[in-house]
């Protein structure tokens, strides 16, 4: 969906904020950001040594900042240190590759949810105010496929995707009236070295990045990057209990297995 008139933006010249910008879709996202003119780029990971990289792409421009999306207090500096903020991306993320009954405790859906969903309203919260003293912006949250239908092989990371979908939505709705655009970012598997371990298809993550910078410029509410999440999403609006059974017979073995070769 587009909406039309609420934020005329322009990549060139703003300044973005990206959560999880150490390594795979957080770095791709900040070499296209560089090659499209923005003014800065605040770069932030749980430890800033682990931005030493990242930084070394144009140190005249990206600002390491170390924040940990479940620490409030590290939230909260972020957003009084990073004032100019007009692009927020949150891409900070955490997957466990567990069932929900098959989990062997609760322990790996709560951090997925602290930061997944908790860590991702913390980032909204803290940060809308900023946007909204700069005219406007956007924030673009990686929500994933799996926000929309469960893979039961990856359970509880879906559910808490779903949970950040709707989060999504609701920020949208508040934030409306200040000019700030929300956008949910929804593809498949991406072919980094974090889903090494992943079945096939995959979508190269720069299709992702450059699938989500058009839809800034373009005020796109929710896309779809890459064949798979395409066609998933196309299915689900033809017949959503197919896919959903689809998905479901993925997970016979296919969770142990994934768990052998992770171990």
């Amino acid at each position: 969906m587009t909406i039309s008139g609420v934020w005329k933006m322009n990549i060139q010249g703003s300044v973005a904020l990206i959560t999880g910008a150490n390594g795979g879709l957080g770095t791709e996202f900040i070499k296209a950001l560089l090659a499209a003119g923005v003014g800065k780029i605040y770069a932030c990971a749980r430890r800033i040594d682990a931005l030493n990289a990242t930084v070394q792409l144009d140190p005249s421009r990206v600002v390491a900042v170390q924040v940990d999306v479940t620490k409030p207090a590290e939230v909260e500096a972020a957003a009084k240190q990073c004032t100019d903020v007009t692009l927020l991306f949150n891409n900070a993320g955490v997957s466990k590759d567990q069932g929900v009954i098959s989990a062997p405790n609760m322990d790996g859906v709560r951090a997925e949810m602290e930061t997944n969903f908790f860590g991702t309203m913390a980032m909204c919260r803290a940060f809308a105010p900023v946007l909204k003293a700069n005219g406007g912006g956007a924030i673009i949250n990686i929500v994933s496929l799996l926000g929309k239908i469960n893979l039961p092989f990856m359970g509880t990371y879906s559910c808490t995707k779903a949970a950040e979908l709707s989060l999504t939505q609701c920020v949208r709705a508040e934030l409306a009236g200040q000019k700030t655009l929300v956008i949910g970012v929804m593809p498949g598997t991406i072919d980094t070295k974090f889903a090494v371990l992943y079945p096939d298809p995959k979508v190269a993550p720069e299709e992702v990045v450059r699938a989500t910078l058009q839809a800034i410029v373009d005020e796109e509410e929710d896309i779809y990057p890459g064949e798979q999440a395409t066609y998933v999403a196309g299915a689900l609006l033809q017949d959503p209990k197919a896919v959903e059974k689809q998905l479901a017979g993925m997970l016979p073995g296919f969770l142990e297995q994934l768990q052998q070769q992770k171990g």
